[in-house]
């Protein structure tokens, strides 16, 4: 075992700094990822810089009606709070679905965001993967792909993100709280990922050394009409294979405002914006819902293994907008 330090913060800023005095140290969270990418030999800091205890696991109402999450909120605490299910209901239907109960008390929001893919080659030292080590290649590319990226991956990197909460974040426009020597910062979710393209090993546009301090949701009247749907290998707690956190506002039966996100399909989560611009002013209908889908997935790049996600989440996103199409009928 490589011996690592390790040190508890006592404020933002002294986390901060504790990390800008060495490179090599990590911020520590709730460690659901991070340890276990330690005990594989992926991740291999000097250091651990304990923030679990820093004063940032408060859910708060913003003075606009939005809400501001801590970057220490659990999983657990952010799906059973009120305000969380009543307003951003997908979200917290997203986050009772990503883990089982044990993780999402351990596990939270601030390293959801950051928590690595499930690729196996990514956690496997003896294959070569862009990943973990620039330049080695794609391992999943020639090998087993069937659930990896079939929007916005690359020749590069076609591992897909693991987060289902941050599928909801992206849906209602979240912006990423974050702090650095310099002072703070935010970025909105759908920049916080980086693209693929030549630089697999860069997944966020986080300055070096920032730490995540929270995540504000600005309001989203439509979002108390949402839903997250995950489909999954087996029942229990598992990876998605596609996901889709949606919300739909119908009148008369024609779609006013629609938001729509895809998880499990790329990189990151996929603010599905295609979509929702053939959604906004169109009948509230199958008809429109699966030219929705087929205008999104019109990108789709799948591998000689994975083609079934483009039909599987073609699918998906025509049954829960319908469902939502119909509950707004009701």
């Amino acid at each position: 075992m490589r011996e690592f330090g390790y040190q508890r913060a006592e404020d933002v800023s002294g986390a901060v700094a504790l990390l800008a005095a060495d490179p090599d140290a990590r911020f520590l969270g709730g460690g659901t990822n991070l340890v276990d990418l330690m005990k594989t030999g992926v991740e291999r800091p000097a250091r651990l810089v304990d923030v679990r205890e820093l004063p940032l696991d408060g859910i708060e109402v913003t003075a606009d009606g939005g809400l501001r999450i801590g970057a220490t909120v659990t999983n657990s605490d952010l799906a059973a709070h009120p305000e969380v299910r009543r307003r951003y209901p997908a979200l917290a239907q997203a986050v009772l679905a990503g883990a089982s109960g044990q993780l999402r008390n351990m596990a939270t929001v601030g390293g959801n965001l950051l928590q690595r893919t499930r690729c196996g080659y990514f956690t496997d030292l003896s294959k070569p993967c862009n990943k973990r080590a620039p330049g080695s290649g794609c391992s999943a590319i020639t090998g087993e792909h069937h659930n990896h990226a079939v929007l916005g991956a690359s020749d590069h990197c076609v591992a897909v993100h693991p987060s289902d909460m941050g599928v909801a974040l992206a849906a209602f426009d979240a912006l990423v709280g974050y702090e650095t020597l310099d002072g703070p910062g935010e970025l909105p979710l759908t920049d916080f990922y980086l693209p693929v393209g030549d630089t697999p090993h860069r997944e966020t546009a986080l300055p070096p050394g920032a730490l995540i301090t929270g995540v504000t949701l600005p309001p989203v009247p439509v979002a108390a009409r949402s839903r997250y749907r995950k489909v999954r290998e087996r029942a229990s707690y598992a990876f998605a294979i596609g996901s889709v956190a949606a919300a739909l506002d119908v009148e008369a039966g024609v779609v006013r405002e629609a938001r729509l996100a895809l998880g499990a399909v790329a990189s990151r989560p996929w603010r599905a914006r295609a979509a929702e611009t053939v959604l906004t002013g169109a009948p509230a209908d199958g008809e429109t819902f699966a030219a929705a889908a087929d205008a999104e997935l019109a990108a789709a790049r799948p591998l000689p293994d994975n083609g079934y996600k483009v039909t599987l989440m073609r699918n998906l996103v025509v049954a829960v907008l319908t469902e939502l199409a119909e509950e707004t009928a009701r």
